[in-house]
């Protein structure tokens, strides 16, 4: 016997009233939602939760400090159609001169691949310019003259970094915001926004360079953090080589 499940057929009523039910708790509807009300209705329930506690519960980040996060993030991710994020990033607070920053961050934080083959491959030819330093003083000039702190700058690039699954960016941007005291809540939470727009995996990734970091010694996690870097094997599943004199392989 088989232990596949089936979807129960919605009727079209049941898939407008799902539509319905969206429109009026987020006040617009995508066609993404009508696809999962028509077939996929359980994953359009999951799909509810996740956002719900991705974007719009209150957790380390402030509200205008967090749609300042997305603004950079939306940018990096080239998702025109997130302009729910725009509403709420105005409903909050924000001003034109904010918007500019996140501009700009999200423009530097796609030219990092220079610092880094400084880092890689020249570091040894201007030894009096380490790449971290030059990295993180070329984003506090970049800063110069807004209204955005250093640390909504360095949450928002760490988003920009895990959203590019730029690891050497995000390895950056998690010493400098230790450096600057930047609670590692707050850092978690960026990181995990570029699961929407970006996929599961670019979030694990980020989070892998963190793992690093932490074994490395060359942050100084808290407590949780340190207990979670100190548990063994997080490579995942292990698979056996395949190969003739291998029997798993037969």
């Amino acid at each position: 016997m088989s232990d596949r499940t089936t979807t129960p057929t919605l009727s079209a009523e049941q898939v407008v009233r799902r539509l319905e039910a969206f429109r009026a708790r987020r006040g617009y509807l995508m066609a993404h939602q009508g696809v999962m009300a028509a077939a996929l209705p359980e994953l359009q329930d999951a799909y509810a939760i996740i956002y719900k506690a991705l974007t719009l519960e209150q957790r380390h980040l402030e509200p205008l400090e967090k749609e300042f996060v997305w603004l950079v993030l939306l940018i990096t991710a080239g998702e025109h159609i997130g302009t729910h994020h725009v509403a709420l990033f105005y409903e909050r607070g924000g001003t034109e001169a904010q918007a500019e920053a996140a501009f700009r961050l999200a423009a530097f934080g796609a030219g990092t691949a220079a610092f880094e083959m400084l880092d890689a491959h020249w570091q040894r030819h201007f030894p009096a310019l380490p790449a971290h330093a030059a990295y993180v003083q070329a984003g506090g000039a970049l800063l110069a003259g807004t209204p955005v702190a250093s640390a909504w700058a360095r949450v928002a690039l760490l988003a920009a970094h895990t959203a590019r699954r730029d690891r050497w960016g995000v390895a950056q941007e998690l010493i400098a915001a230790y450096g600057e005291g930047v609670p590692e809540g707050k850092l978690a939470e960026a990181m995990s926004l570029a699961m929407w727009p970006c996929g599961v995996n670019a979030f694990l990734e980020a989070s892998e360079v963190w793992l690093e970091l932490i074994r490395a010694g060359r942050v100084a996690a808290g407590e949780a953090f340190r207990a979670w870097a100190a548990m063994p094997g997080q490579e995942g599943l292990a698979l056996p080589a395949r190969g003739p004199g291998n029997p798993a392989s037969r």
